[in-house]
């Protein structure tokens, strides 16, 4: 005997529709968990680029010319003694 309109045929797709949105919610719930994990990693970013190898990589791309090259090198040099 069918109660409010529910008979045991829907039984089984019901269920199946069920687990599925369950399973998806853990999905999204893992997803956002990772993310967050891998958003606040407690390993910092490496910046191992001194000063002096950025003017280097600059001059030899051609961004500064031989002249502003020695002038920002002798710079660097007397500010890191």
């Amino acid at each position: 005997m069918p109660m409010w309109g529910w008979d045991y045929s829907m039984g089984w797709p019901m269920a199946f529709w069920m687990i599925m949105i369950v399973l998806a919610g853990l999905a999204l719930l893992a997803l956002l968990i990772w993310a967050l994990v891998r958003r606040t990693s407690l390993e910092p970013a490496r910046n191992d680029t001194s000063a002096m190898e950025i003017l280097r990589a600059r001059y030899a791309r051609g961004e500064v010319d031989g002249a502003t090259f020695e002038e920002m090198r002798e710079r660097l040099e007397t500010a890191y003694r």
